[in-house]
Order: structure tokens, then C-alpha cells, then sequence
């Protein structure tokens, strides 16, 4: 008798095209209600949640669009390194000011993430977010507004070196140690935001963080190993951990991130 083959877990997207679709009128927090009531583990992060109403055609209304504040014409260098992976993954970038919001823009596109999950800055013990995404932990949580905080009013003036946390999909906890370089002279013809240099490439999303990204690359380099198919395919068909290009991640930075508050 052939063995059953294991049903293929629902993901965050076909879960919310499910419930969506039957009832378009649910909001965030009903939808991780159900997310969870159904058993899943996690929860579905905002960004998501109205990538697949504008997926799906539900019009979204938004009550207010916030203006940024004036950034300067400032230049400022950054090490971003993944935090607990060897060999290491770190990219150096070049960006001219503007808000923490928009750095997290440029790391998500240096590094190769797709800004599908929560995340936060951890700065001398203050925690910066966006408010709208962070909707239901704002208040209790005590962040600030990444999105009014310019980059300019938190590093320090004598150039010292300054680090601090950037931590992307809480769930995976994918925690990064942003460096700050300095103010350095762009050279001839540098147009900004840039990627210089970096190393390795970005783990795949939701692969389980660190220990599951170890199992997963062990997974694939072992033609033997009995998930080597099935997580090869779930990458995409192929993946090279050591492939990056400075160039790409330039591409990606100046091309910026969908922002999901323009999502109709």
C-alpha cells in the first residue's frame, strides 16, 4: 500500500486569501484571531495582511498619511552583519539622511529580505517602530516613531562609532548589528543610496531562523538527506550561500520597497 503522502501546510497567504475572500470586511486583528484559533503558530504581520487585500481588490481607506520631517543633505555609512551566523553575512552601505524608517528600507534591500515580517530598532535601550505596524504593541511596548525619527537627530556629530540592533521577523528573530561608520566623503560620480561591499547571501524567508538556516543549508548540500528535494525546490530550485553582488543589492536599494500604506 502506497504511504499517504503528508499534506502540505497552509501558508500565511493562502490563509488569508481563504478568509478574505468569504468575508473582505475582517481587519487585522480578527484575522490573526482566526490565524490562531485554527491552530497556526506565529502571527500574520501587516504588511501581509494588505499585500493580499490589494492581491484580492479590497479597497483600503486610510484615515491619515503622515508628512516627514526635513532630512538633511547628510551622507552617512553604515556595516549592517546578521548577528550569529558564521561565516558571516554583512553588507556596508552608503545613505544619505532620512528617517530610521527608510534605513530599515535600505537594509531590507542590501540584504536581500522581502519585508514580509515585523521588525524594530533597539537604540541605547529605546526601541524604535513604525506605529502602524506595530499597532497593537505601540503603547505597551513604549517604541518610538521610526517614521519621524531622522537619522540625522540620533548619530553622533564627532563621527564616533555608534551600533545598535535592527531585528526583522520576530518570529524567526533575525537580529542584525547596524554599525555606524561615519560621515564619508562620496567619491566622483557616487550616487547614493549604495551597497559597497558585502559578503554571503541572505538566508531564505521564513526558514526558521538561524538553527533552522544551518538545518536547511546542511539539508541542501546533502543530495542523501531526506528533505534535499523538497527544500531545494522550496527555495526556488537552486541556492548559493555564498553568492552576492553588490551591484544587486545597490539595484534593490535605489528601487526602494512597495510601501504598504499606498496599498488600495
Amino acid at each position: 500500500m502506497a504511504k499517504k503522502k503528508a499534506e502540505k501546510p497552509e501558508t500565511k497567504s493562502d490563509f488569508l486569501r481563504r478568509v478574505l475572500g468569504r468575508n473582505p470586511d475582517l481587519d487585522y486583528r480578527q484575522v490573526n484571531q482566526r490565524w490562531r484559533k485554527a491552530g497556526h503558530p506565529g502571527e500574520i504581520s501587516n504588511p501581509l495582511y494588505y499585500l493580499i487585500r490589494r492581491e484580492l481588490g479590497i479597497r483600503t481607506e486610510w484615515a491619515w498619511v503622515k508628512q516627514p520631517p526635513t532630512a538633511t543633505r547628510e551622507l552617512f555609512q553604515f556595516k549592517i552583519t546578521l548577528l550569529e551566523i558564521r561565516p558571516p553575512i554583512w553588507r556596508r552601505i552608503r545613505v544619505r539622511d532620512g528617517t530610521l524608517d527608510k534605513l530599515h528600507e535600505h537594509i531590507q534591500a542590501a540584504m536581500g529580505w522581502t519585508n514580509s515580517h515585523l521588525h524594530h530598532f533597539r537604540i541605547g535601550g529605546t526601541l524604535y517602530g513604525d506605529p502602524m505596524l506595530m499597532a497593537e504593541n505601540f503603547g505597551e511596548m513604549k517604541y518610538r516613531d521610526s517614521t519621524t525619527t531622522l537619522l540625522s537627530a540620533i548619530l553622533p556629530r564627532d563621527d564616533g562609532l555608534l551600533s545598535f540592533e535592527y531585528e526583522y521577523d520576530f518570529g524567526d528573530g533575525w537580529r542584525h548589528e547596524v554599525t555606524f561608520e561615519g560621515r564619508p566623503t562620496a567619491a566622483p560620480g557616487e550616487k547614493h543610496p549604495i551597497c559597497l561591499e558585502g559578503e554571503g547571501a541572505c538566508p531564505p524567508e521564513d526558514v526558521g531562523g538561524v538553527w533552522g538556516y544551518a538545518d536547511f543549508l546542511q539539508a541542501i548540500a546533502d543530495r542523501d538527506h531526506e528533505e534535499h528535494d523538497e527544500l531545494l525546490e522550496w527555495a526556488g530550485g537552486t541556492f548559493d550561500p555564498e553568492k552576492f553582488s553588490p551591484t544587486t543589492a545597490t539595484r534593490r536599494m535605489k528601487q526602494g520597497l512597495p510601501d504598504w500604506r499606498s496599498m488600495r
